[in-house]
């Protein structure tokens, strides 16, 4: 299982590193990138059609999947054991893939929103389409608040418990079959949800293919569910991401 995970994040990780299906790669984007809000003038202006809706729902579900399978790692392979060693050994490798795709399909329905969101954004002139990143300092010092803000609610924390304690999340929702694994693993995708919707919502901020801003999200969510003191943390991460927001805003006046 720990073989298959390590495919899945690479697989998806290549896929989103190289910008497969897109104008540039993320490498070309990352060099390109400006800070907050600071609009660039491109020629080539995106289309949204039927078929780059769903280039851009694919390219925000591999980048999610690359994203969040390594903080979901504990889980997943808690889980697998847990089954190899009752009644079901033999089939525990099929029950754990299927929990990882409950996991992956809840991220799938993140994705499905923020496809709607960049549309939304490009076609009201507040994002960047080339680039992928705002156009207005307002509204990305607006995003940093609001994701700082969030970090103190209690959905936050309680989202973030299940997300932390694997043993607890499995004994509290233990269910049977096949079907059984393929709805923990989308029980436990939500809580993630919960607990990181906020945070993804910063690529709009930093840019979406912005390869610095993928590779510290992704470190910081797998920090956030596996460090001591996650108060301490997220609290701390809050004030940091609302310093920054009033910093952004204040040169956007």
């Amino acid at each position: 299982m720990l073989v298959a995970v390590a495919l899945i994040v690479l697989l998806s990780g290549l896929y989103t590193f190289f910008g497969a299906g897109m104008n540039m790669t993320a490498i070309e984007m990352t060099r390109m990138a400006r800070p907050i809000g600071e609009p660039m003038v491109m020629d080539e202006i995106p289309v949204w059609t039927l078929g780059y809706a769903v280039l851009i729902f694919l390219m925000w579900w591999v980048m999610m999947i690359a994203m969040m399978t390594p903080s979901a790692a504990p889980v997943l392979l808690l889980f697998t054991a847990i089954k190899k060693s009752g009644s079901h050994a033999s089939s525990a490798p099929l029950l754990g893939l299927l929990f990882l795709s409950g996991y992956l399909i809840a991220w799938a329905s993140y994705a499905a929103l923020a496809t709607f969101m960049q549309w939304w954004l490009e076609t009201t002139g507040l994002s960047n389409g080339p680039m992928m990143s705002l156009s207005s300092r307002t509204l990305g010092g607006a995003l940093l608040l609001a994701a700082g803000a969030y970090q103190f609610t209690p959905y936050k924390h309680a989202c973030l418990s299940n997300c932390r304690l694997p043993v607890q999340f499995l004994t509290a929702y233990n269910r049977s079959g096949l079907a059984g694994a393929l709805l923990m693993g989308a029980h436990h995708g939500t809580y993630c949800l919960g607990c990181c919707w906020a945070l993804m919502l910063l690529l709009f901020a930093g840019g979406i293919m912005n390869l610095y801003w993928i590779a510290g999200l992704a470190l910081f969510v797998l920090a956030e569910k596996t460090v001591p003191f996650p108060r301490f943390y997220t609290s701390a991460a809050g004030i940091l991401l609302i310093a920054a927001g009033c910093y952004v805003l204040a040169t956007a006046l």
